[in-house]
């Protein structure tokens, strides 16, 4: 290949992967509070990206319904006409769809994709 062929080429990647960073939007949020325990604590801090298709599971970032200023981390139990019923893993401390009932689609901010801090806690997110 040639010197201006590989350059080229070289651009084009980089240019891919800031759209592709640009279209995830990622998003850092620190955990409060007790009501994803045991596997999310408070002080863990996460990656958001949005994406188009959640699933029951997924581990999700919402607005609160009650108060738009604060920030949920759920877990989905269920997708129904339009509607996600989220729960905490800890439902005795979580503030969650049995309380606020089903959110629309348009209140998830995204879904947690990695933990990456503490350092001891780093890691996928199950």
């Amino acid at each position: 290949m040639r010197p201006a062929m590989r350059l080229s080429v070289a651009i084009g990647l980089q240019a891919a992967v800031l759209v592709a960073a640009g279209a995830l939007r990622p998003r850092r949020v620190v955990v409060e509070g007790e009501s994803m325990a045991p596997g999310l604590l408070a002080g863990d801090r996460l990656l958001v990206v949005r994406v188009r298709r959640i699933q029951p599971g997924d581990v999700v970032v919402i607005r609160d319904p009650r108060d738009s200023r604060r920030l949920l981390v759920k877990r989905v139990a269920a997708l129904d006409a339009g509607k996600v019923l989220v729960l905490g893993d800890n439902q005795s401390m979580s503030t969650d769809s049995r309380e606020f009932g089903p959110v629309s689609p348009g209140q998830l901010l995204g879904k947690v994709v990695r933990r990456y801090g503490p350092p001891s806690r780093a890691g996928p997110i199950a």
